[in-house]
C-alpha cells in the first residue's frame, strides 16, 4: 500500500467509506438491498461525487432483470431444463422471494439502490460497471464446496427463510447496516456454515475488488451490500491483484461420487445377470420386474402429489427404472421437460413467481411452481425405489 492511501468513513454518513490509492479515489457505499434510505443515499452521493464510473454489485443477468423486469417472458425454461440448471433457478426464486416479502413491509423493492444508482449514471453519462460474479456460479461454487452431511443443513435454511413471516422494519434495517452487527452475523455463519460464507462473501469481496480495482477512471464510487463493505476495502489496501478466474470455476463433483454413480448402476445391471447365470432366467425376470416397480412407482407417485400431466405421471413411472441406471439424468430432469412441454406457465405466473414461492399452496397453482415439484417429488421417488430396489437384489444376489 501507498504511504498516500487513506481509509475513512465519511463524516456526513458512515455507510460511505473513502479509499485513496495511488491516483485512484474510490468512494465505496454499503447499502441494506431493500432500504429507502439506501436508494436515498445511492443518489445523493453520485450527484455529490461526479464520479468516472459508478461500480455496482451486479452480475450482466441480474442487472439485465432490473432494468427489464419483462424480460420473464422469454424464460426458456425447457432449455433451463436441457442444461440441468432448474435446481440453481428454484434457489435463486427462493432467495429473490425472501427479498421481495421484505421489500414489501419495507416499502422499497430489492435492487432498488442498484436501479436508482444506474439511473443517476446513465443520465449523467457515467460509466457503469457490473462487477459481480454470476450469480449460478456463486450458487454451484456454495453447493459444491458444503460437505455432504451440511447440504441438508443449508437447503433447510433457506426453506425455512422463504416461509417465514417475521416483521422488519426501517429500523431494524438501520440497526442490520451497523458494521458491528453485520460483522457478528458473518462469524456466526462462518462457525456454523464456513465453506458457504467463504464462498457468498470471501470471494465475492476479492471479485467485487478486483472488478472495482480495474474500473476505468480516477474516482470511483461502488455501491454494495454493507456484508461485502470491510472484505472490499481489506483486497483493495492490499493492492495485489486477485486471479478472479480461479473463483470463477465451477468445482468438479469428487471422484468418489462419480464412481459412487456409476457403481450402483453396475451393481444392479450385473446382479441381475448374476442372478441369471446362478439361479436362471426366471428368477431373474423377477428382480427385473421388482427394479422396475421398485422405481416407476414411488416416482411416479412423486408425479401424482405434484399433480403432474396425466402423460408426465407416466413417463415418470416409465423413466425412473432407467434413468436410476445413470447418473447422466435424473428421473426429475425428464418429467420436469414434459410437465414444461405439457403444461408451460403463462406469462402472470412467471411474473408472480417471486411472491407465489413463499406461499405453500400456491405450488400446486402456479404452473411453473408445479414444474419444480414435478421435478422434486418424482426425482426423490426414484431416489427412494433405487434404495428399496438395491436391497432387494442384493438380498436375492446372496
Amino acid at each position: 500500500m501507498n504511504e498516500n492511501d487513506e481509509d475513512s468513513s465519511d463524516s456526513d454518513n458512515r455507510d460511505v467509506y473513502r479509499l485513496t490509492i495511488g491516483n485512484k479515489e474510490y468512494v465505496i457505499i454499503g447499502t441494506a438491498h431493500i432500504s429507502k434510505k439506501s436508494v436515498d443515499l445511492v443518489r445523493d452521493t453520485i450527484n455529490k461525487e461526479r464520479p468516472d464510473c459508478v461500480c455496482l454489485e451486479l452480475d450482466e443477468r441480474r442487472y439485465q432483470s432490473l432494468i427489464e423486469p419483462q424480460n420473464w417472458k422469454n424464460l426458456d425454461l425447457r432449455q433451463i431444463i436441457r442444461k440441468k440448471q432448474l435446481s440453481t433457478l428454484i434457489i435463486q426464486i427462493m432467495l429473490a422471494s425472501f427479498q421481495k416479502r421484505l421489500g414489501y413491509k419495507t416499502g422499497v423493492l430489492p435492487g432498488m439502490e442498484m436501479m436508482e444508482a444506474a439511473r443517476i449514471a446513465e443520465q449523467e453519462k457515467i460509466n457503469i460497471a457490473l462487477c459481480d460474479r454470476d450469480a449460478r456460479i456463486t450458487l454451484r461454487r456454495a453447493w459444491a464446496s458444503t460437505p455432504f452431511f451440511k447440504k441438508s443443513m443449508l437447503l433447510s435454511s433457506v426453506i425455512a427463510s422463504l416461509f417465514d413471516q417475521t416483521d422488519i422494519s426501517e429500523d431494524q434495517l438501520e440497526e442490520l447496516r451497523d458494521q458491528d452487527v453485520l460483522s457478528e452475523m458473518l462469524k456466526e455463519i462462518g462457525t456454523v456454515l464456513p465453506e458457504v460464507k467463504h464462498v457468498l462473501i470471501d470471494e465475492r469481496d476479492v471479485y467485487l475488488a478486483e472488478k472495482i480495482r480495474n474500473a476505468n477512471g480516477g474516482r470511483i464510487v461502488a455501491v454494495v451490500g454493507a456484508g461485502h463493505v470491510q472484505g472490499i476495502i481489506e483486497s483493495l489496501k492490499s493492492n495485489q491483484e486477485a486471479n478472479i478466474e480461479d473463483i470463477e470455476k465451477i468445482p468438479p463433483p469428487l471422484s468418489i461420487w462419480k464412481y459412487l454413480g456409476w457403481g450402483i448402476p453396475f451393481f444392479i445391471i450385473g446382479s441381475i445377470a448374476w442372478i441369471g447365470y446362478s439361479k436362471g432366467p426366471e428368477i431373474a425376470g423377477e428382480n427385473l420386474l421388482y427394479w422396475i416397480l421398485a422405481n416407476g412407482i414411488p416416482s411416479a407417485i412423486g408425479a401424482i402429489v405434484a399433480a403432474a400431466h396425466p402423460l408426465t405421471i407416466l413417463s415418470a413411472f416409465l423413466a425412473a427404472p432407467f434413468t436410476s441406471l445413470t447418473p447422466v439424468i435424473g428421473a426429475g430432469y425428464v418429467t420436469a421437460f414434459i410437465q414444461a412441454w405439457l403444461c408451460p406457465p403463462r406469462v402472470r405466473e412467471i411474473q408472480n413467481v417471486a411472491t407465489d414461492v413463499s406461499k405453500f399452496t400456491q405450488w400446486w397453482q402456479n404452473r411453473l411452481l408445479r414444474i419444480f415439484l414435478a421435478f422434486l417429488l418424482p426425482g426423490f421417488g426414484s431416489f427412494v425405489g433405487t434404495w428399496i430396489g438395491g436391497v432387494e437384489i442384493f438380498k436375492n444376489l446372496l
